[in-house]
């Protein structure tokens, strides 16, 4: 059975005391067109991702946004997001790369809930290639500003365990997807 080999995310401190994820790794047997459209699919994502509270995208002034809540251990508030994202597939020196970025925005038609933290400040970017095999290879870059008092424990069980937990399930999810 082959396994996620990501090692842990390094995490990179800013100046604010928050940090940046940045992880490379691989994902076995899930192709990369594979792996960006599992990851694009937000309908399906609801089905694998159990942090997934709400998910979906609604159309505001012309631009496509995604309003995205992550439920967060009690006794923490959960966390909004909203944000717009884009995934194209680009042609380097004849390698297929997909390439996902997303960052937050502020719509006023989206106004923060009551008992939940709007994530303000949030920016990833993604770039997904063959491993040469029936594999991917992945390279994630992470930031976001929760909001409130995070506990250390939080922030050291997100990056020992959430993110490879995360990458499990994204590979399982990647040979349960038809489409």
């Amino acid at each position: 059975l082959s396994c996620v080999t990501f090692p842990l995310p390094v995490l990179f401190p800013q100046q604010s005391g928050l940090y940046e994820y940045k992880i490379f790794g691989g994902l076995a047997d899930c192709p990369p067109k594979l792996c960006a459209d599992v990851y694009m699919d937000l309908d399906f994502r609801k089905q694998w991702d159990q942090y997934v509270k709400e998910l979906h995208e609604k159309t505001y002034d012309g631009e496509k946004v995604i309003y995205w809540e992550v439920k967060y251990p009690f006794p923490l508030s959960n966390r909004d997001y909203v944000y717009i994202r884009e995934c194209r597939e680009m042609d380097v020196d004849g390698r297929k790369i997909w390439v996902v970025l997303a960052q937050s925005v502020s719509v006023p038609q989206c106004p923060e809930k009551p008992g939940i933290i709007r994530v303000k400040s949030y920016k990833q970017s993604l770039a997904i290639e063959s491993d040469g095999k029936t594999g991917s290879k992945v390279y994630m870059y992470y930031f976001d500003n929760p909001g409130g008092m995070i506990p250390s424990w939080l922030v050291n069980w997100a990056a020992k365990s959430g993110v490879p937990t995360f990458l499990k399930d994204m590979q399982k999810a990647c040979r349960n997807y038809s489409k």
